[in-house]
């Protein structure tokens, strides 16, 4: 394959190119160097230059890598029958809507529903 050396005036702007702008993706110095390799450019130091310029990129060294280790744990989900979980809330008093000040929330299932009532003593 040919590849094209290029003199160290244009190094920066080609790193430039692969690791910040739109179609470089901040990758890190090893991918950013086979992204140059790829599309045929060549310079005896660009290994040691790619790891230096993602060394030097300000937004990198803020978000650094995520790995596995950096991932949430997942939660299990609660699976429960129906009518396992159950009740009756009354809440209130809230600001007035439609002149009810009270809301009546009752869970017997997966669905919850709610009743605005205007006094504390209403069904």
């Amino acid at each position: 394959m040919l590849r094209w050396c290029i003199p160290e005036e244009e190094q920066n702007d080609i790193l430039f190119h692969f690791h910040t702008s739109i179609c470089g993706g901040h990758f890190g110095g090893s991918r950013t160097a086979a992204k140059v390799l790829q599309s045929g450019f060549y310079w005896p130091t660009l290994f040691k230059d790619a790891h230096n310029f993602y060394k030097a990129c300000d937004r990198c060294q803020r978000t650094e890598n995520i790995s596995r280790r950096n991932e949430m744990p997942l939660q299990c989900i609660l699976e429960v029958e129906l009518f396992d979980v159950w009740g009756i809330d009354f809440m209130g008093p809230f600001l007035s809507s439609h002149g009810d000040l009270y809301m009546l929330v009752d869970y017997v299932s997966k669905w919850v529903e709610a009743i605005a009532t205007p006094r504390n003593d209403s069904w």
